[in-house]
């Protein structure tokens, strides 16, 4: 009889021994080749990889948007802040002794600017009264509303014919109604839709998140034509991971759509080198003052998607950038508002300096 001497074999799962067997009954060793290697060491980098964008996602979740600027004094941090980003209501005189001799164009982001930030992005309803004050504006100023919603959307909120509406972060642009005398383009008043071939993608990826996001309370998706939006705004965040996992795992399959984040939502658009910061240029160019000094154009915004915006205005070194927030962030804006209603106030004290100091009915 042949002695065989026994071996413990460790279990991983319950951390302790699982039996003592002889060595001929242990099942033998896999033998892998150098692609089985490859394959192997590779699927365990992607699942690493993944694994840190998720989490760089989830602490870029939890900053919000734009990055709030970060201080161990909050009120000495606030009161630098507000040197440095003045309220525009307090230096309007300032900005309109800016506009002499140039003609004002105004562009509007909608929610958090126009309307108050809520937790169903489908009830985003603008005041009776900033439609009102928005509606006065562009009798005066060419005046459109960039957003990233989808641009019908926006304008069943808005309802205002005499304004450019430029959605999915300005990848859909269309032009005042015939009434308007700033009309410009086609018949059917279409200015601009850089990412066409990508609506048949954006809707199988609208489907999928759908499905995908079905179990994590709170989330909702949202179809915004040239983009998809994922709100999380409802979400514990506890939550956040899994929802950000379940975008990455279908944003995976579409290596032309790119991720970006705004104001507790994940936005998944192409990726062409299209923003709101583009959107601005295109309309300056389609008014007629692509290369005009004669021109000062005011941006009002509080998202991180603004920034771009801003930050063509800030290159230019011509126009505006307008933060509305209540805290201080990081941003390209010239200025602050605090928030809509302050918005509203602004462009009352505008159509009325327009009427007033200038003396002028509506042009």
């Amino acid at each position: 009889m042949t002695n065989q001497q026994n071996v413990a074999v460790l279990d991983v799962k319950s951390r302790g021994l699982r039996s003592l067997l002889p060595p001929s009954s242990l099942p033998a060793a896999k033998s892998f080749s150098p692609t089985d290697l490859k394959m192997l060491l590779k699927k365990r980098f992607e699942t690493e990889k993944g694994g840190a964008k998720i989490n760089a996602w989830v602490d870029s979740m939890r900053a919000s948007s734009p990055t709030r600027v970060r201080s161990t004094d909050s009120t000495d941090d606030k009161s630098s802040w507000i040197v440095q980003h003045p309220s525009a209501l307090s230096m309007f005189e300032q900005i309109m002794a800016a506009s002499k001799g140039k003609r004002i164009v105004m562009f509007l982001d909608y929610d958090g600017t126009l309307s108050p930030i809520v937790e169903d992005p489908d009830r985003a309803f603008m005041s009776g009264e900033m439609r009102a004050a928005v509606r006065d504006v562009a009798r005066y100023f060419p005046t459109a509303i960039v957003t990233g919603r989808c641009r019908d959307k926006v304008y069943s909120f808005v309802k205002l014919s005499g304004l450019y509406y430029a959605g999915s972060h300005g990848m859909d642009i269309r032009g005042p109604s015939k009434c308007c005398k700033y009309k410009k383009g086609n018949n059917n008043g279409v200015l601009f839709q850089p990412a066409s071939e990508f609506l048949p993608m954006i809707d199988e990826v609208y489907k999928a998140l759908v499905e995908k996001t079905r179990s994590i309370g709170g989330a909702k998706v949202e179809n915004n034509k040239f983009c998809v939006s994922v709100h999380f705004r409802c979400v514990d965040e506890k939550s956040w991971a899994a929802l950000a996992e379940q975008v990455r795992s279908v944003l995976n399959q579409y290596p032309k759509l790119k991720l970006t984040q705004g104001r507790k939502v994940l936005e998944i658009r192409p990726t062409i080198k299209w923003d709101k910061g583009r959107a601005l240029e295109f309309l300056l160019e389609a008014l007629g003052y692509a290369n005009s000094d004669d021109v000062l154009p005011i941006y009002i915004g509080d998202d991180r998607t603004d920034e771009d915006a801003f930050k063509v205005l800030r290159d230019r070194g011509q126009g505006f950038g307008i933060l509305v927030s209540k805290e201080p962030k990081e941003t390209n804006a010239s200025y602050s508002l605090q928030e809509p209603s302050e918005v509203k106030e602004f462009l009352r004290r505008l159509v009325d300096w327009k009427k007033y100091s200038q003396g002028g009915a509506a042009p």
